[in-house]
């Protein structure tokens, strides 16, 4: 018996320990991904329509040249369904994370609640990317994301039960902690086949970028609050998953 109460004193000791090594871990994107949008984080920065029955986004943008403040910087732009008012988001983007201290930039897509997924494409500060997300029926949606510069495109069919009830061309960073870049264009943002415009989707500022005015399915972020952070030697926000 006294060895059985020492292994379960072992055991729970064990597992404290690896509980406090997993909440002093370095928070990336893989562990909780590109999630639904939270108000009291401003994950999403952007424009996101909101209601139903949206099927489809395709959207174009320009990947920044960024400088890394510190190693807790990860960011991406990306397209997708769902996430505003549900608790599953369908996406495509391209992720900069400075872990590492200096930017490097991985195509993904994800299906969340799961974690992202990464293609091994080279992606590069300057590329155009055109991302696109629909619901083809039963659950099943196509993924497309591609690299109209280099010359490369990645697709494919995940199923998933959802429901279509936001579209949305955003930045996000999981960290809440952003690298910084000047500028950064979205255009060509179609939903169901229709520019972006006709659904009136509201604008959100996340990190202290801010998007400017949407026109014809274009629009720009532009500012950057967490650089100011860093600057002054701050913290941003805890991060959530």
């Amino acid at each position: 018996m006294k060895i059985c109460s020492s292994r379960k004193r072992g055991t729970i000791a064990f597992a404290a320990a690896l509980a406090v090594a997993a909440l002093a871990a370095p928070a990336t994107a893989s562990a909780g991904g590109y999630a639904p949008h939270s108000p009291q984080d401003n994950v999403w920065g952007g424009y996101v329509a909101t209601g139903s029955g949206f099927t489809s986004i395709s959207g174009s943008w320009v990947e920044p040249e960024v400088t890394c403040n510190s190693q807790n910087d990860l960011f991406a732009p990306w397209v997708g369904v769902d996430g505003y008012g549900s608790q599953t988001v369908e996406q495509t983007g391209v992720e900069t994370n400075c872990e590492n201290g200096s930017p490097q930039y991985r195509a993904w897509y994800e299906m969340y609640p799961a974690a992202p997924v990464y293609w091994d494409d080279a992606v590069s500060a300057g590329d155009h990317f055109t991302g696109k997300v629909q619901d083809t029926g039963g659950g099943n949606y196509d993924i497309t994301l591609t690299d109209d510069t280099a010359g490369w495109t990645e697709h494919t069919t995940q199923n998933l039960g959802a429901s279509d009830v936001s579209a949305e061309a955003v930045i996000e960073s999981p960290s809440q902690s952003y690298p910084s870049f000047s500028r950064l264009d979205f255009s060509g943002i179609t939903v169901n086949g229709q520019v972006f415009d006709s659904y009136s989707p509201q604008g959100l500022d996340s990190g202290g970028y801010q998007p400017g005015p949407l026109s014809d399915g274009a629009f720009s972020m532009t500012g950057g609050g967490f650089a100011r952070h860093h600057a002054e030697g701050t913290r941003p926000g805890q991060i959530r998953y």
